[in-house]
């Protein structure tokens, strides 16, 4: 299994977010240069799972995503969010506001 989200970028908009599945799993938004911005989840309690939590990040600062569905979203979330420390030294810009309360390391 891979440990990065690499799946090419989709842009970021109200068509492209229709066709989200509503199922739980992890997500990364972008900026145009592919910078990534936010981690984020559906779990449990996103109401239309992906799609609903994708779409709330429409019109915002990021202009494209990637996901990946998976049942075991928080330990995928924060292995994700543990990468990205890895390979830049800090938390993606939007994840910063509300930081998790613990994150181990990779590496």
């Amino acid at each position: 299994m891979r440990l990065r989200l690499d799946k090419p970028w989709t842009p970021l908009t109200d068509e492209t977010v229709k066709r989200i599945p509503g199922q739980l799993g992890v997500y990364e938004l972008a900026d145009e240069s592919g910078r990534v911005l936010y981690v984020g989840m559906a779990g449990g309690r996103s109401l239309f799972g992906l799609r609903g939590e994708i779409g709330q990040h429409a019109g915002g600062t990021a202009t494209q995503f990637r996901y990946e569905v998976n049942m075991q979203y928080l330990t995928r979330h924060q292995e994700l969010l543990m990468l990205h420390v890895a390979d830049t030294g800090e938390l993606p810009e939007l994840n910063r506001t509300n930081p998790p309360a613990r994150l181990g390391r990779i590496g």
